[in-house]
């Protein structure tokens, strides 16, 4: 949701940032000046002794002059609580005692809704609670005391309850506290019969309750200990509360614990969660009764970059995680992946637990396996490579594979694994000898087979000599790379910079700005926020609420002299200017990547001798690239140039748009047909 102008700034006015820090931090007084609102203590995010932590109340700012984590009150909430902005704002708003607001009306029925909902789901919770007390609970209290080794002081940490053999225990008691009906029914915890009858949903399970990342109960999950009941587990239904696909059990303690810096652990069921964490492993969560979904996965990422998913020993557990690796493939990003933890034939965490302890656990735990090995045993194990036909399917399904991911520099890294592992396949670990010190052809170097390896008999050794370079080619543009990359984030930081400043253009250019190769977390920042303001209706209110989302990251670009002596920048309103800007910086951004893309594609195809579709498509990539680069002269040679040096030709620019729109991306750059 958006919030009204003025409201964050009201919100920082009334909280003051030590009163938030202070309850992380122990202030070192002997260096802090309190009436000055100048605070010192240890830094709350890297473990020292010094006091490194600074905090200043009347700028309202933070700053460790040990690990340079800096940032307001906002931020600091977000780092130690692991909150995402929204929460955080809310959290801060409740410690000042302001309302949060609502988007519209309707917005503001459905949260009183909401709230009403998650008020009755306590009651439930309550209810249940004392059930397991008394002494119809004599049963489960025995089955996750004795059983499942539950001290009293987990099973009150965990709130377990039990749900009487009844179809009105929990009905009536609602019924009692004046409960409407069709509140009961909403939470789901009361069902409705086609004639109309209401029923507790729940009977004779041992009750868990599921709590959401704010930490209000929105559903139970129930365990039958009857070995003939058709489920052995039920969920809550679907409701306005719970959607199975969007939450995790034990969500909330798990984030903090993650933010402490605890790996984040995937069970697969409550019970696995609830000895992890008993266990001394905080940040476990579990998926609610269906495999990880998508939603879950980037739940995942929000509390942690690289969660570990527990694996069964058995088939069941191997299935399961391929369906992971298929659903997180095309959703990877640089820092954000998965590892699997194989236990041991037949065994839970909560078994293994049991049987062997934590440490066996940790173990299991340390020998996590990267996605790449799954998806290679995936695609290996069991079958036999005895024959070209055979290693060309294998080769075809990891391309398939690899081409779903959208990331280009993880693709390529996944593509080189895949290249070592294939090569230790089929050669048996055996790699051809070639003493670095002699050049191709030379005795005791890399010679291929005559042939098509060779011309009238000749050798790579006949027909090419090793030579020393020469100072042209050690100034080339291709030696040096670094030049080149600074280039590219020059361009891409004047891309960004420009559509902050004049938000108007987002919206023709966001399919390319969703495309752009993005590294660097500030120019990340960046774009998020400019895709996030991409349809705001009023550019000029939208220009202001851009800038104060964007921050520090577009004051730092704005702040260096060549985004700053940019002609629309420096002056301010060129907006034709400033789309011719963008367009041309677009193409050539989009065109150069596209022809890394045919490079690296083309590297990892030539095995012998490059076919004429190859070459074809490096040379296309090839005159994108020119194509884009040479846009301003061509206008200049048609006399069209604007005095800003900026203007492009119309025909050119949209010869250079139909190229780079002629390269998919998603295919490792190569052109769709």
């Amino acid at each position: 949701m958006s919030l009204p102008p003025g409201f964050l700034d009201e919100l920082r006015n009334r909280v003051t940032l030590s009163s938030v820090v202070g309850r992380k931090v122990t202030w070192d007084m002997r260096k802090s000046n309190q009436a000055k609102g100048d605070f010192w203590a240890p830094c709350p995010f890297h473990q020292e002794k010094s006091a490194s932590f600074h905090v200043d109340d009347r700028k309202g700012f933070y700053y460790c002059f040990g690990c340079h984590a800096k940032g307001d009150a906002l931020g600091f909430l977000k780092e130690s609580e692991n909150l995402s902005f929204m929460e955080a704002v809310e959290m801060l708003a409740r410690e000042a005692g302001m309302q949060m607001p609502a988007r519209d009306p309707q917005a503001a029925q459905k949260a009183d809704r909401r709230t009403q909902l998650a008020e009755v789901m306590e009651e439930v919770v309550k209810f249940y609670r004392l059930q397991y007390r008394a002494g119809s609970g004599q049963m489960a209290r025995e089955y996750v005391g004795q059983k499942r080794r539950l001290s009293d002081q987990a099973q009150d940490r965990w709130e377990i309850g039990w749900a009487p053999d009844s179809r009105n225990a929990l009905l009536n008691t609602l019924k009692g506290k004046g409960v409407p009906p069709d509140l009961m029914v909403a939470t789901g915890m009361i069902a409705k019969g086609e004639d109309g009858s209401l029923y507790d949903r729940f009977r004779a399970r041992v009750i868990f309750p599921i709590r959401d990342a704010r930490g209000r109960a929105i559903s139970l999950g129930g365990r039958s200990l009857d070995p003939n009941a058709r489920a052995k587990y039920l969920n809550g239904p679907e409701t306005e509360l719970f959607d199975k696909g969007r939450n995790l059990f034990n969500h909330a303690p798990a984030r903090e614990a993650a933010g402490k810096g605890r790996p984040l652990i995937v069970g697969e069921g409550y019970m696995d969660v609830i000895a992890m964490v008993e266990a001394g492993f905080p940040a476990a969560v579990a998926p609610l009764g269906t495999a990880i979904t998508e939603d879950q996965l980037r739940l995942m990422w929000r509390i942690s970059p690289e969660p570990i998913i527990t694996l069964d020993g058995d088939t069941a557990g191997q299935r399961a995680a391929l369906r992971v690796i298929d659903l997180a493939l095309p959703l990877l990003e640089a820092g954000q992946g998965l590892r699997f933890a194989v236990l041991p034939q037949g065994l839970d965490p909560d078994d293994l637990l049991k049987q062997k302890g934590a440490p066996a656990l940790q173990e299991v735990l340390d020998q996590a396996l990267p996605m790449v090995t799954l998806l290679w045993k995936r695609e290996t194990e069991g079958q036999d490579f005895d024959s070209p036909e055979r290693k060309a399917a294998l080769d075809k399904r990891l391309r398939a594979a690899l081409a779903r991911i959208q990331d280009p520099s993880i693709r390529s890294h996944y593509g080189e694994d895949i290249k070592e592992l294939r090569w230790s396949l089929f050669r048996r670990g055996r790699r051809p000898a070639r003493d670095p010190e002699r050049p191709f052809g030379a005795p005791g170097g890399f010679r291929p087979a005559g042939g098509r390896g060779s011309r009238g008999g000749a050798g790579f050794g006949q027909r090419f000599q090793a030579v020393e370079p020469v100072a042209t080619t050690l100034s080339s543009m291709l030696a040096t790379s670094a030049e080149e990359d600074g280039i590219l984030r020059l361009r891409l930081s004047v891309v960004l910079a420009t559509l902050c400043l004049y938000p108007q253009l987002i919206d023709r250019h966001e399919s390319q700005i969703e495309r752009l190769v993005v590294q660097d977390p500030a120019h990340r920042h960046l774009r998020q926020v400019v895709l996030v303001h991409a349809h705001d209706a009023d550019p000029d209110t939208c220009a202001t609420r851009l800038a104060r989302a964007a921050g520090e990251a577009l004051e730092t670009l704005l702040a260096d002299p060549q985004i700053r002596i940019q002609p629309h920048i420096l002056r301010r309103g060129d907006a034709d200017c400033a789309e011719k800007c963008v367009a041309m910086e677009l193409a050539k951004l989009l065109a150069q990547w596209g022809a890394e893309a045919e490079l690296r594609d083309a590297a990892e195809e030539i095995g012998g001798l490059a076919d004429e579709g190859l070459t074809w498509r490096v040379s296309q990539a090839a005159r994108a690239v020119a194509d884009a680069e040479k846009g301003p002269e061509a206008a200049r040679a048609e006399g069209v140039v604007a005095p800003n040096g900026v203007e492009l030709d119309r025909d050119e620019l949209d010869h250079a748009k139909r190229t780079w729109d002629s390269i998919d991306f998603t295919r490792g750059g190569k052109a769709r047909k």
